[in-house]
């Protein structure tokens, strides 16, 4: 028994390879073929949708929670920025005026400022009678 390469064993490798056409004509038909492909492209169809759907779905989540912690850190700023509800910064005190700590303030408290008369004549007012004394001496 000697092994030749031309050999029944050679036949069966390339008839093992190449399905042959009894094979395909009795399992499968063209219409079979057809409707499986059909049905694969609807269920790849279905699978596109259902992964656009949870990509929306995520996408709405995410803007839904950038929202809420938009409108956290806004009251929360609106909290800080409002003195009276800031309890730690809680002094009610009535702020001091600009000239409360000034060097020269209230000089004239001693002195009596005298009332100011009225007198129509111009020569005998009290502006005209200081205007004299000072520059007229």
């Amino acid at each position: 028994m000697g092994f030749s390469p031309h050999s029944s064993l050679s036949s069966y490798r390339i008839s093992s390879h190449q399905p042959s056409d009894e094979f395909l004509s009795s399992s499968v038909t063209s219409d079979e073929l057809l409707d499986d492909d059909e049905d694969d492209a609807e269920v790849l169809m279905a699978e596109i949708e259902r992964i656009r759907k949870e990509r929306a779905e995520e996408k709405f989540r995410k803007e839904r929670l950038e929202q809420e912690e938009q409108l956290k850190t806004k009251e929360a700023e609106l909290l800080r920025g409002n003195p009276l509800m800031n309890s730690a910064n809680a002094s009610f005190n009535v702020k001091r005026r600009w000239d409360d700590d000034v060097v020269f303030k209230n000089q004239t408290r001693g002195e009596a400022k005298a009332p100011k008369r009225f007198i129509n004549d111009t020569i005998r007012n009290d502006f005209h009678r200081k205007f004299l004394q000072k520059y007229m001496k």
